[in-house]
């Protein structure tokens, strides 16, 4: 089964991500931070990462820039999640080696769109 890591200090993110993921097949895990994030990666690398921008302890790019130097940190598919709209952020997700991103809020359609265009659906 596919799996997905929900980082994102939202419980209630998580919930619903999970829900729209787990319904569209996969196989769920969160993290609530950074670290946390990290440490699942480094268990048990995921498929894909919907990943929260503004986390306590490590936040999402900070976790991103660490990922991709991680053994087969190079594979998941990094889909960022947050309210961080501007261009300037945007760009340097991508140049910190987000393949997508999404606004929130998010609802089905949305999150599952990204997913198809990234080849996960």
């Amino acid at each position: 089964m596919r799996t997905c890591l929900v980082a994102d200090d939202s419980r209630v993110i998580r919930k619903v991500a999970r829900r729209i993921l787990e319904d569209a097949g996969f196989d769920v895990a969160e993290a609530a931070d950074g670290m946390e994030a990290l440490a699942w990666c480094r268990t048990s690398m995921p498929e894909a990462i919907l990943l929260d921008w503004n986390m306590p302890v490590l936040n999402g790019l900070e976790f991103l820039q660490q990922l991709r130097r991680e053994p087969g940190g190079d594979k998941p598919i990094v889909v960022f999640c947050t309210v961080e709209n501007t261009p300037e952020r945007i760009a340097k997700a991508f140049a910190c080696g987000a393949n997508e991103f999404i606004m929130k809020p998010f609802d089905s359609e949305i999150l599952e769109s990204k997913f198809a265009e990234v080849g996960l659906l």
